[in-house]
């Protein structure tokens, strides 16, 4: 029994030992340090207090206050052009507006010309009579029109995307990498977090996971979409003489379906994960970490459980014990 109660002591002490020097196994300013220098007044605002304040924003666009850099994207988000009007670029505001005006306008004229041309193919359509055949409609829908329009509407959201970009870009914190930068890179563009932050190969894996991703969404859509068309042909056409049965085509929809939401969920996943990644990396890019790793075995004097004051009262019979000591260090 003596023996039993001498190795429950070593035991406590070992654990004891472990408890009472465990801030000794991690240097103490890897857990005070703060990553951001509070001299820097870009980056000692740069903080998750706040997520968005307007008396910030109309501060920092007359220049009586530093933005932080969240607060600015978040301007530029609802009204272009904020970012380059607190960088002090004012030239660069005709080309955002200009640049998205033009091409936002004549894609709507576009897309417009072509609706009109689908209403009035079907208005035409309508009024030939069910026994006429052959029939001819000119003009026919414009396809082309919406081609036209679909692309300069994406031109538009180009220059768009490119004036939040701009704005990163020509943000002047004076900390490299910059946690909100790297933030913003990451949104507008997956993988650029991670390059701003000098870990190029994590790229691969990310854009790997991502078009994979992307992927089976699209075919799994496009399979959902085919067996929603099958069933709903079966459910409803009595002359339908399909291969595939009701009850197949509505158990194969709702596994497509299925797996088209969960390539949905995937993708935002991916997509998060890599701009959380750029943020953390950014700011733990100067954490400390020893190089020292050793272990240190020593002898030492194990006293019995009543020396502490866990259990106040002595114990007839039990003596201190000597033992091994041992420490690492990493």
């Amino acid at each position: 029994m003596r023996g039993f109660l001498r190795h429950i002591s070593a035991i406590l002490a070992v654990a004891a030992f472990c408890v009472t020097t465990a801030n000794a196994q991690f240097k103490e300013e890897a857990f005070t340090q703060t990553y951001n220098d509070t001299s820097v007044h870009t980056a000692a605002a740069d903080t998750a207090d706040k997520m968005f304040s307007f008396k910030e924003l109309f501060g920092g666009l007359a220049h009586k206050q530093d933005l932080r850099i969240g607060t600015m994207f978040g301007g530029s988000i609802f009204l272009p052009g904020i970012s380059q009007i607190y960088n002090r670029q004012y030239w660069k505001l005709p080309i955002i507006y200009g640049g998205i005006g033009a091409l936002a306008g004549t894609g709507g004229y576009y897309i417009h010309k072509y609706n009109v041309s689908k209403k009035n193919y079907e208005a035409a359509l309508a009024s030939i009579p069910d026994f006429a055949t052959n029939v001819s409609i000119t003009p026919g829908i414009d396809y082309r029109a919406k081609q036209t329009g679909t692309w300069l509407l994406v031109g538009a959201g180009l220059v768009y995307w490119g004036a939040l970009l701009d704005g990163a870009i020509n943000y002047k914190p004076t900390e490299h990498p910059h946690p909100g930068r790297a933030t913003v890179y990451s949104i507008l563009l997956p993988g650029l977090g991670q390059a701003y932050n000098g870990e190029y190969w994590k790229i691969p894996i990310y854009w790997g996971c991502l078009i994979g991703s992307v992927h089976y969404l699209y075919t799994n859509n496009i399979n959902y979409q085919r067996f929603k068309r099958i069933h709903n042909e079966a459910t409803t056409d009595p002359n339908y003489t399909g291969t595939i049965s009701a009850e197949t085509a509505v158990w194969y929809r709702d596994v497509y379906r299925r797996y088209r939401d969960y390539s949905i969920v995937a993708t935002a996943l991916f997509y998060l994960l890599q701009v959380i990644d750029a943020n953390v990396f950014a700011y733990m890019h100067d954490f400390e970490v020893s190089d020292d790793i050793s272990m240190n075995i020593e002898p030492a004097v194990i006293a019995p459980d009543n020396a502490y004051a866990l259990n106040p009262i002595p114990t007839p019979g039990i003596d201190n014990a000597i033992g091994i000591r041992m420490g690492i260090r990493f």
